[in-house]
C-alpha cells in the first residue's frame, strides 16, 4: 500500500529584532560539484562543510551507484575516492535525484562520457522539468538518449559515449548546468571542448575542474558572456575541498534581518563569488546595510563574513544581465521589495519558468495572496512596495523549498502572519532553516 506523506504547514508572524550570528549550509553548487570532480578524480578527496540536504545526498548515492566510495566521516566532512575520468560503472537501478536539477543534470554530463548506461529519475517535481536542453549538446558528443518521457523528461535512460567527440557549443541561454554537462563530458574527449555564452553564468565548475588539476581556459566573450575551453582527458587528482556558505541560503536570512525593524545578525564564511553575488549588490542599491569582513578564500571560491541591520528599502530596476548572478535569490528579493518604498521592477526573468515551479507565477502569487501588488510584464516582475505587507495570506509552494522558505520570511514582518502549505520541501536544501530562524528570533507557528 502506498504511503500517503501529509504536508507540514506552518505559519510566521511579526517578529521582534533578530539577533545573533550563524553560517548557514554550505552552498549546494560547491557540494554537488565537490562530490562529482572527487567521484572522476584519482585518489581521495576530502570535502568539509558539505551541505547535507537531500539534493546534495542524492548525489552522493549516486557517485556510490556510479563506483566511487563516498563516507561520511564527520558531521558534514565526507571522503571520496574517485575511479577516474571515464571510469564509472554502471549503475545497478536507476539514479534517483529526488528534487535537484543541479544533481540530476550534472552527472548526466559526467556519464556522458562514459561507455555505460544509466537511469535517471526523480520525484514529481523534477519528472516535470525539461533536461532536452541537457541532452542535446550531449548527444553532440556521442552519448544518446535510449528512453524518456514525452518533451525528453524523467524517467530518462542515457547511453553515454564509448569514444566522445569534443564539441564546440554556444549556449542557447546562461545556464551553470549546460554549461557544466558539456565541460564533465569533455573530460573523456581527447582535444578541447569549448562552451560559449552570451551571458556568463556561475562559473564554480571551472574553479573545481582546475582545483582538481584539469586545464582550462576562461576569457570574455563579447560584452557580458565567457568562453571556456577544457583540454580532455586529463588525469584529475584527489583535493581537499572547504565549502563556503551557501549566499542563496544566506539570502533568507539576510533579507528577513533588513526587514524586521531592529535585527541585527551576523552570518560567517559566506560565499562572495561575483557571479553568485547579484543579490548582495541589487540589495544595497536598495538601501541595505550589509558589512563583509574576514575574507578570504578555498578552491578558488572567497567567502566572507556579513553584519546585516535593519534597514529602510527603496525601490530599484535590476538589469537583466544581473539575473544568472541571482537567479535562485528573485523570489526572496520580491519579499524585499514588498516592504521597500516604490516599484521594483526585475527584468529578465525567464529562467525562473524552468526551475522546480513556475517561479514567476508562484512568485507573483505569493505576494498577491498577501496583499501587495504585482505583475508580470513579458520576462519582468514589477512590483509595487508600499513599506509594509498586510499578509495573512496561505501561499503555495507548489513542492518549491525557495517559495516556502521566503513566504515565511515575508511573514516575519508582515501585518498578518504567512502560511504555506508545506514545509517538507525546505530539507532539500537547507534542513535547518527553521531551527536556526528560531534562533535568531523569528517567530513560527
Amino acid at each position: 500500500m502506498t504511503q500517503v506523506i501529509q504536508p507540514t504547514p506552518l505559519a510566521a508572524r511579526k517578529s521582534s529584532a533578530l539577533t545573533g550570528r550563524e553560517r548557514v549550509p554550505g552552498d549546494k553548487s560547491i557540494s554537488h560539484r565537490a562530490l562529482i570532480l572527487g567521484a572522476l578524480a584519482v585518489g581521495e578527496t576530502r570535502i568539509s562543510g558539505l551541505l547535507e540536504g537531500e539534493d546534495v545526498l542524492n548525489t552522493a548515492k549516486a557517485m556510490q551507484a556510479l563506483g566511487a566510495k563516498v563516507v561520511r566521516t564527520g558531521e558534514f566532512a565526507w571522503s571520496v575516492r574517485g575511479v577516474g575520468v571515464a571510469g564509472f560503472a554502471a549503475p545497478k537501478q536507476a539514479l534517483d535525484f529526488g528534487n535537484s536539477g543541479t544533481g540530476c543534470r550534472l552527472v548526466m554530463g559526467a556519464v556522458a562520457g562514459c561507455p555505460i548506461e544509466a537511469t535517471f529519475d526523480g520525484d514529481a517535481s523534477l519528472r516535470g522539468r525539461p533536461m532536452r536542453r541537457i541532452v542535446d549538446p550531449l548527444a553532440l558528443m556521442g552519448a544518446r538518449v535510449l528512453d524518456s518521457q514525452d518533451g525528453g523528461r524523467l524517467p530518462m535512460r542515457l547511453e553515454g559515449a564509448r569514444d566522445p567527440l569534443p564539441i564546440v557549443y554556444r549556449t542557447p541561454v546562461a545556464s551553470a548546468q549546460i554549461k557544466s554537462a558539456v565541460l564533465l563530458a569533455g573530460l573523456a574527449a581527447p582535444g578541447v571542448t569549448t562552451v560559449i555564452e552570451t551571458e556568463a553564468s556561475r562559473d564554480h565548475t571551472e574553479l573545481m575542474l582546475r582545483h582538481f588539476g584539469a586545464q582550462l581556459v576562461s576569457e570574455n566573450e563579447g560584452r557580458h558572456g565567457r568562453k571556456i575551453s577544457l583540454t580532455g582527458q586529463p588525469e584529475l587528482r584527489g583535493a581537499d575541498v572547504v565549502v563556503p556558505a551557501d549566499p542563496s541560503s544566506a539570502a533568507f536570512p539576510i533579507v528577513a534581518a533588513l526587514i524586521v525593524p531592529g535585527s541585527d545578525i551576523v552570518l560567517t564564511d559566506v560565499m562572495t563569488n561575483p557571479l553568485r553575488t547579484g543579490l548582495f549588490t541589487t540589495l544595497r542599491e536598495m538601501g541595505a546595510s550589509i558589512e563583509e569582513s574576514e575574507i578570504r578564500g578555498d578552491a578558488g571560491e572567497p567567502m566572507a563574513q556579513f553584519r546585516i541591520r535593519a534597514s529602510n528599502l527603496r525601490g530599484v530596476e535590476v538589469p537583466p544581465e544581473r539575473a544568472p548572478s541571482m537567479i535562485d535569490e528573485y523570489l526572496v528579493l520580491a519579499v524585499a521589495a514588498s516592504f521597500a518604498e516604490g516599484t521594483t521592477i526585475m527584468r529578465g526573468l525567464q529562467e525562473l519558468r524552468v526551475k522546480e515551479s513556475d517561479r514567476l507565477e508562484a512568485t507573483a502569487a505569493m505576494l498577491r495572496v498577501n496583499g501587495v501588488k504585482v505583475e508580470i510584464i513579458g520576462d519582468d516582475l514589477v512590483v509595487e512596495g508600499t513599506g509594509h505587507v498586510p499578509g495573512g495570506g496561505l501561499v503555495a509552494t507548489h513542492m518549491d523549498h525557495r517559495i516556502a522558505m521566503s513566504a515565511l520570511v515575508m511573514g516575519l514582518a508582515s501585518d498578518r502572519p504567512v502560511t504555506v502549505d508545506d514545509t517538507a520541501f525546505i530539507a532539500t536544501s537547507f534542513p535547518d532553516f527553521i531551527p536556526m530562524m528560531r534562533r535568531l528570533g523569528a517567530e513560527f507557528a
